[in-house]
């Protein structure tokens, strides 16, 4: 009986072992991240990262504890012992399948591999497929064929595949298993007293680099598959409703409804060009790298910049629900993807064409990505363009069409339009993989670089289409508005998830309907994606009280806030103090300034939280 106590031991331990490598792994891969770490913080992780160890180990070792179970109340019955090589062997390979999308999804999102990820591949797999593109495969192909020899191999030393069920009476049998099943949920819920298990329990650092590392990977993707498989519920519940709703009406009460007019007519068209990935680190004007778009810089010039404005997250669903509808980003969730909920949504095209605008969306890839098709269906466009609109000859890249093409279609269709019209643009060559036909304008094979060039060529892809517009008549009487569906990591690879500086995006509106005093100014004013459609709207005379999430940017007594969130985590900036939190750890793990009153910066958390814990309460109800 003892041996085989000891085996079971012995096969806990192997996994501890194996959690061991992938952590080592993780932090040998984003070595870079930890240059500001101590090597003592680095051995703290293994440390506290072993009560997630523990728990995942458990779990591993459930079905193991219940076969013995079975197998030794059957007296002639043996389970030959190459079921468990079976078992191990198949555990390591998704472990080390699970390994390698961590590092490439941690580097892309800033965040571990989670539910959001297997849903946009069940949702768009062709699409998520494109998006590796940039991942370096050959590494990751070498990581986890390592990881998976070092786990065979490893076993072979630990693991006692061939230990026999001892020979016990029946009264010994059922309160010993019943003792290895009790001790095994124990180790599974993290103790025997007090709330089960969570990532609070594993955190022990200020610096967001270490707290993940410390995350078992296994563990935490179960457990966000768990609690997203739940019954809807509100995981964001920092307070009584009550007292979240008044935080946030209040955030959008103005003392006057009133707005400055930029444009010199009440009935534009409306041009909104939608930019993959086009985050302010490549605008000069907003601190950006220069040269990488320079026509930009032309456009910004003759239009008005609002140079303060935030993404509401890091992915296109969210971005484009942002803009259209104003509503802001759920974190874990994506609205866009459920009709039931997208369809009551509001949205500008929506409010336009009850005005009496026509309206059409254009895209060179496929408008069924995550649900694209049907969110257009459900609020009064007229007309989608499409790939299935573009030849073969003219779907040259992994995405669809290349936006020079997109962008010149779209200036053909639109001169066959009644006036007004409204037309959403959306761009998609500034995307992973950054593929280009030509030779790109930066030299290099890295990422940041590939990255610049095709964020180049979308910017000579503008030039182009303002080239084409102004020979237009209908070029003069138009406002086109310039905005990013998300910031991004790159080119400069600095952002992690939890970093306003990745929201941070260029928004401008430009055009001959803009009034030429206007033309050339930047606007201060800090707020989001959200904000476009209120302020459009005031600009036409059309009301926009069912943008509940909305505020006019040129209304002088509007109050200023940015509200973004990520996978977990929220960010939330006032010009007086920025705070970054991170749910899973229920800390605030940013702070725009240090030098500010304690108070105020727990006042801009209560904010967020409150923020956060309505929108999804409104998601849930929808």
């Amino acid at each position: 009986m003892l041996r085989s106590f000891f085996s079971f031991c012995r096969y806990f331990a192997y996994w501890l072992i194996i959690f061991f490598l992938t952590r080592l792994t993780f932090e040998l891969y984003f070595i870079n991240k930890l240059r500001t770490v101590s090597f003592k913080e680095i051995l703290l992780t293994y440390v506290h990262g072993l009560w997630l160890d523990y728990s995942a180990a458990a779990y591993i070792c459930i079905i193991p504890l219940l076969v013995f179970i079975v197998n030794w109340f059957i007296p002639k019955g043996n389970v030959p012992p190459v079921w468990l090589k079976v078992y191990t062997w198949f555990c390591v390979l998704v472990i080390a399948f699970l390994t390698i999308i961590d590092l490439n999804i941690f580097r892309e999102w800033g965040t571990k591999v989670n539910y959001r990820v297997f849903n946009t591949l069940y949702v768009a797999p062709s699409e998520a497929v494109a998006s590796t593109g940039s991942s370096p495969i050959g590494l990751s192909i070498t990581i986890g064929v390592t990881l998976l020899v070092l786990g065979v191999v490893i076993s072979l030393f630990v693991v006692d595949f061939k230990f026999r069920k001892p020979k016990e009476t029946v009264s010994f049998k059922i309160p010993f298993s019943l003792f290895l099943c009790f001790v095994t949920i124990i180790i599974i819920r993290g103790g025997l007293f007090g709330s089960p298990i969570n990532e609070q329990r594993a955190y022990f650092s200020n610096k967001q680099i270490l707290n993940q590392s410390v995350l078992n990977t296994e563990w935490n993707l179960m457990n966000n598959v768990v609690d997203n498989l739940r019954a809807p519920h509100n995981t964001y519940e920092f307070m009584p409703n009550e007292k979240a709703f008044t935080i946030v009406n209040d955030l959008y009460t103005v003392k006057k409804d009133t707005t400055v007019k930029i444009l010199n007519t009440d009935r534009p068209n409306v041009v909104i060009i939608q930019l993959e990935s086009f985050t302010a680190d490549i605008i000069e004007s907003l601190g950006g790298d220069k040269g990488v778009a320079p026509h930009f810089e032309e456009f910004i010039k003759n239009g008005v910049l609002f140079n303060n404005i935030y993404a509401a997250g890091d992915r296109t669903d969210k971005g484009v629900v942002a803009i259209l509808s104003g509503f802001p980003s759920q974190a874990t969730r994506t609205i866009i993807t459920e009709d039931g909920k997208q369809k009551k949504l509001p949205a500008i095209s929506s409010s336009l064409k009850k005005a009496g605008y026509t309206t059409s969306y254009f895209y060179g890839g496929d408008s069924g990505y995550m649900n694209f098709k049907s969110y257009i269906e459900h609020h009064s466009f007229d007309d989608l363009s499409d790939e299935e609109s573009f030849s073969k000859d003219e779907l040259k890249s992994k995405w669809g069409a290349y936006d020079e093409v997109t962008l010149r279609k779209s200036v053909d269709y639109l001169d066959k339009q009644q006036h007004p019209f409204f037309c959403y643009i959306q761009t998609l060559s500034n995307h992973e993989p950054f593929e280009l036909l030509g030779k790109p304008k930066f030299p290099g094979k890295d990422n940041g670089m590939m990255f610049r060039s095709t964020a180049y060529y979308t910017d000579s892809c503008l030039n182009a289409y303002f080239e084409q517009a102004k020979k237009q008549p209908w070029y003069k009487n138009t406002v086109f508005i310039l905005v990013a569906d998300h910031g991004h990591r790159l080119p400069r690879n600095t952002s992690e998830a939890y970093d306003p500086r990745k929201y941070h995006i260029p928004l401008l509106f430009f055009g001959e309907a803009i009034k030429p005093e206007f033309r050339g100014k930047q606007m201060n004013v800090l707020g989001g994606q959200t904000d476009i459609a209120a302020t459009i709207l005031s600009q036409l005379n059309l009301p926009h009280k069912d943008f509940h999430w909305s505020k006019d940017l040129m209304n002088p007594y509007t109050k200023e806030f940015a509200f973004f969130d990520w996978d977990n985590g929220l960010g939330f900036m006032q010009p007086s103090q920025s705070i970054s939190y991170d749910n899973e750890g229920n800390k605030v793990i940013y702070t725009g300034k240090t030098n500010v009153r304690e108070s105020l910066t727990d006042e801009t958390l209560t904010k967020g939280q409150a923020y956060l814990q309505k929108v999804f309460t409104t998601y849930l109800n929808y």
